[in-house]
């Protein structure tokens, strides 16, 4: 019973959408940014309040400053991609007015979908002639799976990390004997070094 209701509740956490509003201040720029795996659909969408004589645009780029999406000057609309590896994405969003024109603030609303949750399962249900509760269960599938993906890449990562503790481990201990003996060793040569200055100074037989 308790793996049922933690399956369902990853289920329904994985099937979240991230929707988000904010205040876009005159002539600035705010960035969202998120990990996102391999080959992964990603579903945007966006809308701008009205503010006479002022633009906002949008960009969509990876952590290496390619850009998958933009637009300029948009009131509402729509984006998608595609990711080709698993990266970090930003997407930010840029008031523009004139130098002239006093600004007023805006608010901005962003829809983001990714995954199975960016699919339409009520396309591929008509497409393959599915019946509600098969394509409920198909959806159930692909949470599933993606359920399945993320763990195994958190133990993946969990492993990479474990692997770089050790090695760092491995590396301190080696640090610290190599420093002993070059201890040891400087301080018998500055004891032998004294005992012959003292011995050529006749201070000690």
């Amino acid at each position: 019973m308790e793996l049922k209701l933690l399956t369902v509740g990853l289920l329904n956490l994985l099937s979240f959408v991230n929707c988000i509003m904010w205040t876009q201040e005159p002539n600035s720029q705010k960035c969202l940014k998120e990990e996102l795996h391999q080959n992964v659909l990603v579903l945007g969408e966006f809308e701008v309040s009205e503010a006479p004589g002022q633009k906002v645009d949008y960009v969509v780029k990876d952590s290496r400053g390619h850009v998958l999406a933009q637009r300029t000057d948009i009131a509402k609309g729509k984006f998608s991609f595609v990711t080709e590896n698993y990266d970090s994405f930003e997407i930010c969003f840029i008031s523009r007015i004139p130098s002239h024109q006093r600004g007023i603030s805006q608010e901005v609303t962003l829809n983001i979908k990714h995954g199975v949750e960016a699919k339409s399962y009520e396309g591929i249900g008509e497409a393959a002639k599915l019946k509600p509760i098969e394509v409920e269960l198909k959806r159930l599938e692909d949470l599933s799976d993606a359920i399945v993906q993320d763990f195994s890449y958190m133990r993946k990562r969990e492993e990479e990390m474990r692997d770089t503790n050790e090695s760092t481990n491995s590396r301190v201990l080696y640090f610290s004997i190599f420093s002993m003996f070059c201890l040891l060793g400087l301080a018998t040569w500055q004891v032998l070094y004294l005992r012959r200055y003292f011995k050529a100074k006749k201070l000690i037989e």
